[in-house]
C-alpha cells in the first residue's frame, strides 16, 4: 500500500472522455462513475458515484475548447474529490489552456496561465500531469509536483517506421525559432538534418515568413510544432519550403487545437500529410482524409502508473 492512496482511480470529465477510457483500459482499470453536466442557467454540477475515499485520484480532462467550461469542469471535480476525502487528486491535462498567455506582453496584460496554476492548487489539486506546454518554464508556476510529457518520442516513432531505408531523403524543419529545440530533438530521433523557418509576426495570428535557414531543396520536409491553432503559420511555413525547392511536406504536431479558418487552411496547403496526438478530440467534421491522430492513452497511462508507484517519470523520455 502506497502512503498517498489505498488504490487508483481514473475520473474524466467531459472534454477527454474518450482517452480517459483508452487510459484506463491499458491500466486495467474500470473508469470512475461521474456525470458532469449544466443547470439550466449554465452552472457546472459534478456528481460522483463511486466512493473516493483514501484514494489516488487521476481527473483525465483537456482545457480546450470551450476553455473556460472545460477549465471549470475540472476546478469543480478537483473540489468535489477533496471534499469527499480523496487522498491525492491528480489533474491529468493532455492539453493545458491558457499556456500562450505566459507572461506580459505588453503594459497591462495578464499572466493567465500562473492565474490557471494558482486556481488547480487552490481548488485542491496535489499534483499536474500534461504534454507539451507551449512554454515549459510555465511548470515554475505551480507549488505542486508538476510532471511534463513530450509528444515528440511519439510522433518521431511513428515517422521513423514511415521513412525507414529514406532518411537521407528527409529533413526536419521548426517552423519557427521558438519550436528549435522540440525539432532539435526530432531530427536527432530520426537520424536526419535540420532547418529553421525565419519568420516575423506582425500581429496575432497573422505570420510573414522570410527565409529558410537550411537546406531543403529536393527533399521530403517533415515539419514539427507542439500545436497548430489557426495554421497559418504552419501552413506559410509550408509554401515557403515547397517555394525553396521541397518536394513534400508533412507536418506533426502535438496538439490539434485547429480554431477558425485551420482546416480550410490545411486543405488548400502544400501539406501532403498531418499527424497529431490525441490531446485534444478532434470533432468527425474537422477530420481530413490526410490528417493521423496518435493515441496518447498508452503514454499517459505509464505515467500514471509510475506516480502512483512512486517511481520517476523521466526514464519514459531517455
Amino acid at each position: 500500500m502506497s502512503f498517498h492512496g489505498k488504490d487508483i482511480k481514473i475520473f474524466a470529465a467531459n472534454a477527454s472522455q474518450e482517452t480517459a477510457q483508452k487510459i484506463a483500459k491499458c491500466l486495467g482499470l474500470p473508469l470512475g462513475r461521474s456525470d458532469v453536466s449544466t443547470f439550466s442557467d449554465g452552472e457546472i454540477s459534478v456528481s460522483l458515484y463511486d466512493s473516493v475515499r483514501g484514494s489516488d485520484c487521476f481527473i483525465v480532462q483537456s482545457t480546450c475548447a470551450p476553455v473556460n467550461n472545460n477549465l471549470m469542469e475540472l476546478l469543480i471535480m478537483i473540489d468535489a474529490m477533496k471534499r469527499a476525502s480523496a487522498a491525492r487528486i491528480t489533474a491529468v491535462m493532455p492539453y493545458f489552456g491558457y499556456a500562450r498567455q505566459d507572461r506580459k506582453a505588453k503594459a497591462h496584460d495578464p499572466i493567465t496561465a500562473k492565474l490557471c496554476a494558482d486556481l488547480l492548487t487552490t481548488a485542491g489539486a496535489n499534483r499536474v500531469l500534461t504534454m507539451d506546454l507551449h512554454a515549459s518554464q510555465i511548470q515554475g508556476f505551480f507549488n505542486i509536483p508538476f510532471d511534463h510529457l513530450l509528444g515528440v518520442p511519439l510522433l518521431a516513432s511513428h515517422m521513423k517506421e514511415l521513412i525507414a531505408g529514406h532518411a537521407d531523403e528527409y529533413v526536419v524543419v521548426s517552423p519557427d525559432l521558438g519550436s528549435v529545440t522540440r525539432a532539435r530533438n526530432f531530427a536527432d530521433r530520426l537520424g536526419v538534418p535540420l532547418a529553421i523557418v525565419d519568420k516575423r509576426r506582425q500581429k496575432a495570428n497573422v505570420c510573414e515568413v522570410m527565409n529558410i535557414i537550411g537546406n531543403v531543396k529536393g527533399k521530403k520536409i517533415i515539419l514539427v510544432d507542439d500545436m497548430i491553432d489557426t495554421a497559418g503559420t504552419l501552413c506559410n511555413a509550408a509554401q515557403a519550403l515547397v517555394d525553396s525547392g521541397a518536394t513534400q511536406v508533412t507536418a506533426c504536431a502535438t496538439h490539434g487545437v485547429l480554431s477558425g479558418p485551420a482546416i480550410e487552411r490545411i486543405k488548400n496547403s502544400a501539406i501532403k500529410d498531418l499527424v497529431l496526438l490525441s490531446t485534444i478530440p478532434i470533432p468527425e467534421e474537422k477530420m481530413l482524409p490526410n490528417m493521423t491522430v496518435l493515441s496518447v492513452a498508452p503514454l499517459f497511462a505509464e505515467a500514471i502508473d509510475r506516480i502512483y508507484e512512486d517511481k520517476p517519470v523521466s526514464p519514459m523520455f531517455v
